[in-house]
């Protein structure tokens, strides 16, 4: 855009104040990035004792009660099994022995069958 285009804008801008910027500018600028905390002091302030003494009281509780519940969990289920063994009649014990007599000769049927084929 050449000045003749438009000059009431090249006027305008001719007479517009630059920004007023202070002479301590980069130094302001330098005094801040410095104030920052650098990641080490942040990763020590979450390592302090007011925060590491309840998270590990919580983090105790909790697995404390995880073993808690699976402990008894362990516990219950032989019980439910041995009991469930202690149910079954005499009776029962001999339909089992039938049935293994049963499949017993139902293999040696198999393999007499694919044979002939």
């Amino acid at each position: 855009m050449k000045r003749e285009d438009d000059e009431q804008l090249w006027d305008l801008l001719g007479h517009k104040a630059g920004p007023d910027i202070s002479p301590f500018f980069a130094r302001n600028v330098l005094r801040r990035i410095r104030e920052q905390p650098s990641a080490s002091v942040r990763v020590r302030s979450w390592l302090s004792w007011r925060r590491l003494v309840p998270l590990s009281g919580i983090a105790v509780a909790v697995i404390g009660t995880f073993l808690l519940l699976h402990s008894q969990g362990l516990r219950q289920k032989p019980d439910t099994e041995l009991d469930a063994i202690a149910k079954i009649d005499v009776q029962d014990y001999e339909v089992v022995a039938d049935l293994d007599d049963l499949l017993a000769a139902e293999e040696n049927n198999l393999w007499d069958d694919n044979s002939s084929l």
